[in-house]
């Protein structure tokens, strides 16, 4: 089982704001419990635009920030600055305000392509503690969390939670731009996960994902029922 007793009930909050402002103490909390253990702390946070309101408050969650390392879940390989990256999402809503002192470690190299540029995000990464405090995930309504969507070609190795790789290369059939995501078995290496939902479309969509079926048809089934790091659901409207 799961060492998380959450994870087939989520968390329901009554709006968005509500959510975001508990899972920003939540995780502050954990990161500042960390801190006291030892030098440095691990954030690993999400793109889209589910995450934003919670990237602002947990920007004004006064600890440490300056021992706290963030980095991407995924990142699509396009510019820093294009209006579709995940780490221009989180320079402008969580690098600022007390979170503007953390290190952060992007996905993005200056690569042609995500597949050319493995081996540098391959560095970057080992650079990361061997265990983060917290990953912060979204789900899509076709089941795929971090970038493992359906069909994508490394799919099931990217779900190996035994590979070595902390990243992969992966090209979505159904969505734009090639990808590096973390690979699940990096994901699982951490004290606490958190899958963030909202809208009411997401709920039908988890409820598929916790019965039986493959994987790869919903990819988000390997986070649900894999039994290395306990998962949280929360959900808002």
């Amino acid at each position: 089982m799961n060492p998380s007793s959450a994870r087939q009930i989520p968390v329901r909050f009554a709006d968005r704001a509500a959510l975001d402002r508990q899972l920003a103490r939540e995780v502050a909390t954990r990161l500042r419990r960390a801190l006291k253990q030892r030098s440095q702390a691990g954030l690993v946070v999400s793109g889209g635009r589910t995450p934003i309101g919670l990237f602002e408050a947990l920007s004004r969650e006064a600890l440490n920030w300056a021992r706290v390392t963030v980095t991407l879940a995924d990142e699509r390989w396009v510019e820093p600055d294009s209006d579709d990256s995940n780490e221009r999402l989180v320079r402008a809503h969580l690098l600022q305000h007390h979170a503007a002192a953390a290190r952060f470690v992007g996905l993005k190299t200056p690569a042609a392509s995500a597949d050319a540029g493995v081996d540098e995000c391959r560095q970057r990464l080992a650079l990361l503690l061997p265990q983060l405090d917290v990953v912060i995930l979204g789900m899509g309504e076709d089941g795929h969390t971090a970038s493992f969507f359906p069909g994508a070609e490394a799919l099931g190795r990217a779900l190996d939670p035994q590979a070595p790789e902390d990243c992969l290369a992966l090209t979505p059939l159904t969505a734009p731009h090639g990808r590096m995501t973390l690979s699940l078995a990096r994901l699982l290496r951490c004290d606490q996960i958190y899958l963030h939902l909202c809208g009411p479309a997401k709920l039908p969509v988890l409820e598929q994902a916790l019965q039986a079926g493959p994987d790869a048809e919903m990819p988000v089934r390997a986070l649900l029922r894999q039994t290395q790091a306990p998962v949280a659901i929360y959900w808002a409207p």
